[in-house]
């Protein structure tokens, strides 16, 4: 059998955090660290994956197993399981695995595991591969076999990206457009070094809340389905309605769908200073409201926004740590980045690693 390779990348989120699952707006890129999945083809239903450092995992695609074990195999069980669950009869594969996105840096490193994954099984079997059914399959995949409730941004960049390109997604509807990066700036990833995890129950207890908002908002708003179809004027003439963890975590979502669509709006215009300015209010949220930053990464956002030529600064991804995404004009990102690198160090004893990001395509196969 023939070896074929599969590419998925992993994503840097400009602005929209926890918006997704709250059936709103993000805008999310592609970059160029990537999950790699070497695959050939079996001949019996038997998947064998292996990556570097990780036990091997191996499973029946006649019996894959329900639910949560603990492995980084759920997430391959639960894809594979889901793209049957679609009707696709699956062949069993070896898997060769290799990523160069960084493992619990908020980047998506396991949207990129699974949609490498998923891609490759399809493809080696032959079907007809819907990118957006493919999304929507890993989604469920991390709800039913990780624990994970995450909203869909992170499988459908990963499936959709496009070179030069931020793409904001109506997460409810999944429309898209796509929205050019301005050659005058760069993408820097500030990494860090404190890992996080959604499954410990952090990202699902900030789900819960928002689940909570929405259901006393309906008691006196029938038509709300989601956070989406909520204003700021509706939040605060409810607030009685809320305690105040569940008003800052709703205030938090309703204001930063605002601040998306006005990003996008700004990046229309090339309005960088906007755009930048969107990006520090949106990171204050999430300090503040959400209550995901943590003291390393506000000390990593100040020292990107002390730094010559930064335009913006936020924490990127579902929190607790993980990394910051900054736009530094082109001219000065490689001196922002030693001087971001120095700050965050007297700051904190801790060594940042800064990843300059280029805006790349989806899934594909490469070889």
């Amino acid at each position: 059998m023939i070896p074929h390779a599969y590419r998925a990348p992993g994503r840097v989120n400009l602005i929209g955090e926890h918006t997704d699952y709250n059936d709103g707006f993000v805008m999310p890129v592609a970059i160029d660290r990537s999950t790699t999945a070497t695959m050939t083809r079996r001949g019996d239903r038997l998947v064998s994956a292996r990556s570097d450092g990780t036990a091997a995992v191996r499973f029946d695609l006649d019996d894959p197993g329900t639910g949560p074990s603990g492995s980084w195999g759920d997430y391959l069980r639960g894809t594979a399981a889901m793209l049957e669950r679609r009707g696709h009869r699956l062949g069993g594969a070896d898997i060769a695995l290799d990523s160069t996105v960084p493992a619990g840096a908020g980047l998506s490193s396991s949207a990129a595991l699974e949609v490498s994954v998923g891609f490759g099984l399809l493809d080696l079997c032959g079907a007809a591969i819907d990118l957006t059914e493919l999304a929507l399959a890993c989604q469920q995949a991390e709800h039913e076999f990780v624990g994970t409730r995450c909203g869909i941004m992170d499988q459908f960049i990963a499936c959709h990206g496009r070179a030069g390109h931020a793409l904001m997604i109506d997460t409810r509807s999944l429309q898209t457009e796509l929205l050019p990066i301005p050659e005058q700036v760069r993408i820097l990833v500030c990494n860090s070094m404190i890992r996080h995890a959604h499954a410990s129950g952090e990202y699902n207890r900030r789900r819960a809340d928002c689940e909570a908002g929405v259901h006393a908002l309906q008691a006196v708003m029938p038509g709300v389905r989601a956070l989406r179809d909520v204003s700021m004027p509706d939040l605060d003439a409810n607030r009685a309605r809320l305690d105040d963890r569940v008003y800052r975590r709703c205030r938090h979502v309703v204001t930063e769908n605002a601040r998306v669509l006005r990003a996008a709006e700004a990046l229309r215009a090339g309005d960088l200073t906007t755009f930048g300015t969107l990006m520090n209010e949106s990171h204050a949220s999430m300090r503040d409201d959400y209550q995901i930053s943590t003291p390393e990464i506000d000390a990593l956002v100040d020292s990107a926004l002390a730094s010559d030529g930064v335009v913006g600064a936020r924490l990127t991804g579902g929190g607790f740590g993980g990394c910051v995404v900054a736009l530094v004009r082109s001219d000065a990102a490689a001196a922002a980045a030693e001087n971001i690198r120095g700050a965050y160090d007297a700051a904190t004893g801790r060594v940042a690693e800064i990843y300059p990001c280029v805006a790349s395509d989806g899934v594909r196969r490469i070889r």
